[in-house]
């Protein structure tokens, strides 16, 4: 009996001492995962250039803000796995440099760092956080958030509609607002985060908002842009319908549009580039969020921001952020080989840095 007793206690130390050391490798290769420097796998980023309304000047690349050391659910929906969430982040950043470096893609991926850019960042000094806005992946709501961070209102619920967009009354500078050396400054220190979505259901969603459904009731879209590219770009000049999206396709993907884009002013910024929008590859960015994965991404971009306890991004709809590929593919089946290959080759930067799939139909 005795025997048999200290057999048991043997097994049971035996199998205890195999759970330690399998727990021990498990911890040993998510520490190593986990606190990897983020800078060992990036490219070295070149230097800044920042154009100024009246001079160009050199801007130091920034550092990013830290990582946080632990990363909780704490915001609404967050539904991530609690260790495969940064590891995500991380792998986006590591890709996108990756790509920065890339010489074949250079001239799809990198621009200055011109006012153009800087007029789309916004800043909250109170919490040092800069966001750069991209036009169709939710923004909206993104600026209430800062809004309400910056203190102009309590609540994102207490945020009147008109007072979103309104520049003027919404407590949001821009960071061309600020001179050059708190330009660089706020780059070097702040946290930096934007949000992109498939660039092609992008480009959809900023034809069907400006120029089918326009809620926000902006005649010049209907009434000087869509003519503009009618006259230029509808290939059959007896039809009388309004702009088509082959129309939109055309102009889009035509290596002159800049002459167009000129007399449009920044009402172009709902369908230009993300590269064009936020210079991912000169600015050193701690966060890029997708729409396609907003709702693990938007409390992971609260916490890592250190804001989380503050503020929750507002509920999102069920499915509202799922890619839609039978309205992509629908949206393009009437459009022509040559059109669609126009149109990606001037957006191949944007699917290439954001890990975004060249489309099927496109293949084929």
């Amino acid at each position: 009996w005795l025997m048999s007793d200290n057999m048991h206690h043997q097994w049971l130390l035996l199998a205890a001492c195999f759970w330690v050391i399998f727990m021990f490798m498990v911890a040993s290769k998510f520490i190593t995962l986990t606190f990897k420097d983020q800078d060992g796998y990036g490219a070295k980023q070149e230097p800044l250039i920042l154009t100024a309304v009246t001079k160009v000047e050199e801007v130091h690349v920034p550092e990013e803000k830290r990582w946080p050391e632990e990363f909780q659910p704490t915001g609404k929906g967050f539904s991530g796995n609690l260790i495969r969430q940064p590891l995500v982040h991380m792998e986006r950043l590591e890709l996108l440099r990756n790509v920065c470096r890339d010489t074949a893609l250079r001239d799809l991926s990198h621009t200055a760092v011109s006012k153009f850019v800087l007029d789309r960042i916004f800043v909250c000094d109170k919490h040092k956080i800069l966001f750069c806005q991209t036009p169709k992946v939710g923004n909206t709501q993104w600026k209430k958030v800062l809004i309400v961070l910056n203190g102009a209102f309590s609540s994102i619920e207490e945020i009147p509609e008109n007072i979103v967009h309104d520049h003027e009354k919404n407590g949001l500078p821009r960071l061309s607002s600020f001179s050059d050396s708190e330009i660089k400054k706020r780059l070097n220190l702040y946290f930096k985060f934007f949000i992109v979505r498939d660039p092609f259901e992008r480009l959809i969603s900023a034809f069907k908002d400006k120029f089918v459904h326009n809620p926000r009731f902006e005649p010049w879209y209907r009434h000087e842009i869509a003519p503009g590219i009618i006259r230029k770009y509808r290939k059959n000049r007896t039809e009388t319908k309004g702009l088509q999206f082959e129309d939109f396709v055309r102009y889009l993907g035509d290596p002159n549009h800049r002459w167009l884009d000129v007399q449009f002013g920044d009402h172009i910024i709902h369908w230009v580039t993300y590269v064009e929008l936020c210079a991912p590859c000169e600015i050193k960015y701690s966060v890029i969020g997708h729409h396609e994965t907003l709702e693990d991404d938007a409390p992971y971009i609260l916490k890592a921001a250190g804001i989380d306890h503050l503020v929750s991004y507002p509920t999102i709809p069920p499915g509202i952020t799922v890619y839609n590929k039978t309205k992509v593919e629908r949206y393009f089946s009437g459009i022509s080989k040559r059109d669609i290959r126009r149109l990606y080759a001037r957006f191949e930067g944007d699917f290439k840095l954001f890990g975004y799939q060249e489309p099927d139909f496109l293949l084929n």
